[in-house]
């Protein structure tokens, strides 16, 4: 028998973002479509909205979606009560990464942050500290995560390490010591990277980790369960022990368009999808990566993904949220161009830096194009 869903929803093209989805749907209710990593990462999502009723996003992109009015707020959906109890069960900032002007745009589905990522077949250790990285990047076949925007998100998440969030003020991204700092970090272990990693995303650079022995370590790089195994995960990398691992946040939210007209099916569907049971049963054995904090913490789930949740859970919980204004995106772009600039050469450090200050106060001050 052929059925018409009733409801369409776009996601991301990876067994991660789309097994657990589609094996749920209903076929009569709802139908799940994809788009690439990268059109995730950087497509409109008012565009998507005009399409689609539920929509799969990063949380960076909801200060353009609230300003296109493409969204529609979930307390006018859900109860308070529903909306807290997601809110108390989501590991790290999950939750309030889509919490923008005092409202609930997304529900997260899906919890993911920058960590450590290793062959310890190959390195013989899994490094916690960026000395060790070092120290194993002039031994080891070595690799930041460079590709589209990741060459700031890893720019950002090193500050982070050396105790300074970004975009504090609208005015200041970094200062300029724990800007100088981080290019001098970033430099010294990119100058030894195999060049093919450099055009790698996330997926690119864990394929080539499980598939060959050409990459040895990636210090920052998206956790993706699908890959632990051969691949040990760990939290990202501290300045000195006891310190926070630098990381930014990722992961994905579940949003309802405006369009929509969601039926009481479609919202018990997504009410069943956010449920402590699936999280921890239905979603890690569909290739999914929960983001309930007690699935992270499951004996049962964890030894399933061979250590993955136990060893970075850490760096979850205190992960950086990135800024939600309407011209983050395009700043994250423009940024991720400038940090390539400087790891090429084409720009010193100090004039780097300047740029990454211009773009960002640009980005705070005019509207989203």
């Amino acid at each position: 028998m052929t059925f018409r869903a009733r409801f369409r929803g776009v996601t991301w093209d990876h067994p991660r973002g789309r097994e657990a989805l589609r094996a749920a749907a209903p076929p009569d209710l709802l139908a799940w479509d994809v788009q690439s990593l990268a059109g995730f990462e950087s497509h409109p999502v008012a565009d998507l909205c005009a399409r689609y009723d539920l929509v799969v996003l990063d949380h960076p992109h909801l200060g353009a979606a609230v300003e296109a009015g493409c969204l529609r707020p979930l307390d006018e959906l859900f109860g308070a009560a529903e909306l807290a109890s997601w809110a108390e069960q989501s590991i790290g900032p999950s939750w309030r990464s889509y919490t923008l002007a005092g409202r609930q745009w997304a529900l997260p589905l899906d919890a993911a942050t920058q960590v450590l990522a290793a062959r310890g077949d190959l390195t013989g250790y899994v490094p916690s500290t960026w000395d060790e990285v070092r120290s194993l990047a002039r031994a080891e076949p070595t690799a930041l995560s460079l590709a589209g925007p990741h060459a700031f998100l890893t720019f950002a998440s090193i500050a982070v390490a050396l105790g300074e969030e970004p975009a504090a003020t609208p005015d200041t991204l970094v200062s300029a010591e724990t800007g100088r700092a981080v290019f001098d970090l970033m430099t010294e272990v990119d100058a030894r990277a195999p060049a093919e990693t450099r055009a790698l995303d996330p997926i690119g650079l864990l394929e080539l980790m499980t598939t060959t022995n050409r990459l040895a370590l990636c210090p920052l790089v998206y956790g993706y369960v699908n890959y632990s195994g051969r691949v040990t995960f760990g939290d990202a990398p501290v300045v000195a022990p006891g310190g926070r691992p630098g990381s930014t946040l990722g992961g994905t939210g579940i949003a309802i368009s405006a369009r929509a007209r969601p039926s009481a099916a479609l919202l018990d569907h997504i009410r069943w999808l956010m449920a402590p049971r699936t999280q921890r049963e239905f979603v890690p054995a569909h290739a999914g990566q929960p983001s309930a904090r007690a699935a992270w913490h499951d004996d049962d789930v964890d030894a399933a993904a061979h250590g993955f949740y136990r060893r970075t859970a850490g760096t979850c919980e205190q992960a950086w949220v990135r800024p939600r204004h309407a011209g983050y995106i395009a700043f994250q772009a423009a940024a991720a161009e400038t940090v390539r600039g400087v790891l090429s050469g084409d720009l010193n450090p100090a004039a780097g830096l300047a740029q990454l200050t211009d773009l960002h106060r640009a980005s705070t001050r005019e509207p989203a194009r």
